[in-house]
């Protein structure tokens, strides 16, 4: 069997309903040359069949920054790390509401609100945070999102009667990656957390970020962690390197592995709604657009939590050139 049968087999195999294993993935991750456009194509069948060929867009707001006290090797807002980033409390309620309104407008069918910190406290942020997802879900005409850190069953529950409809938090990188990039607390506290927001029948948003210096195997391993925990949607980020922080070096990524991660993903993980999110720009380059020929099922759009995102007259006529509508959120 060629390279090129193969990448076809696999594809045949996703779409009648089987799983491709550690070692398949590992394969198919490995293409080079012209044989990663059959990939990218064959990611894109995939997608098509299982959620179809309209896009999800979601934005953030960065509603606390700074000062938090995880030592992520990546992370701006680590106090361990000297980068300049802003730090402020949670923001006004009015802002946040303010700013999911103008989300909407330009076509963002989710709203995170996000904050530093390991986890946010349950007296006077948790009142904030669930004021604002309430006036947000009747006022702004988007769905809520909130991204808090690690998350206890009370808080949990008391977001999702506010009106909170997902809740993020993400791996950031495989199991066996996780105590180079970050030693302050344990990965099982994140898989933990995804657990809690399911059993009180939140959706889950839940990814990483690419490019800290992890194997193309640790890469599938997350993804395989992601399909056990059957997050609902997966936010994939490629590293932009901040100075001041561990990783503020770093440059381990090309446009085309980029997408050949994201059809990766699409193979398996292929229903579930995968978007492009931070570090986009920076990483993809030009090829911005072969995202979602390479099997993505939305972006980010909008600014991320301390890096700038790309102006939102840009991003629709990315979609506009390649016919694709905007759906709302689920």
């Amino acid at each position: 069997m060629t390279l090129r049968d193969y990448i076809r087999d696999m594809a045949d195999t996703v779409l009648a309903g089987g799983v491709l294993e550690a070692d398949e993935a590992l394969k198919l991750a490995g293409v080079t040359g012209a044989d990663r456009y059959l990939l990218f194509a064959e990611a894109a069948r995939i997608r098509d069949h299982f959620v179809g060929t309209s896009v999800h867009l979601c934005s953030i707001i960065n509603a606390k920054s700074g000062r938090c006290a995880e030592n992520c090797a990546f992370c701006a807002q680590s106090a361990q790390h000297d980068t300049g980033v802003p730090v402020y409390p949670l923001v006004d309620e009015d802002e946040i509401v303010r700013s999911a309104t103008l989300a909407g407008q330009n076509g963002a069918g989710c709203y995170g609100i996000v904050t530093s910190g390991t986890r946010i406290n349950k007296t006077d942020e948790l009142d904030h945070v669930c004021r604002a997802v309430g006036r947000i879900t009747s006022e702004a005409g988007v769905s809520p999102s909130c991204s808090l850190g690690i998350l206890d069953t009370e808080s949990a529950v008391r977001l999702k009667n506010a009106g909170m409809d997902t809740y993020h938090h993400n791996l950031e990188t495989a199991r066996s990656f996780f105590p180079h990039i970050c030693t302050t607390h344990d990965y099982e506290d994140d898989v933990e957390t995804i657990r809690t927001a399911k059993a009180v029948g939140l959706r889950v948003c839940c990814g990483g970020i690419f490019g800290l210096g992890e194997t193309r195997a640790q890469r599938i391993e997350m993804a395989l962690t992601l399909r056990d925990l059957d997050v609902d949607s997966i936010p994939l980020n490629f590293l932009t390197p901040v100075a001041g922080t561990r990783l503020e070096s770093a440059d381990n990524l090309t446009p085309l592995e980029c997408l050949t991660t994201i059809a990766i993903y699409r193979f398996l993980l292929p229903d579930k709604r995968i978007s492009i999110c931070g570090g986009r720009e920076k990483n993809l380059r030009e090829l911005q657009s072969w995202m979602f020929l390479a099997g993505a099922s939305g972006m980010m759009i909008g600014n991320y939590l301390t890096t700038s995102g790309r102006s939102h007259e840009i991003d629709r006529q990315l979609l506009t050139d390649l016919e694709l509508t905007v759906e709302a959120c689920a």
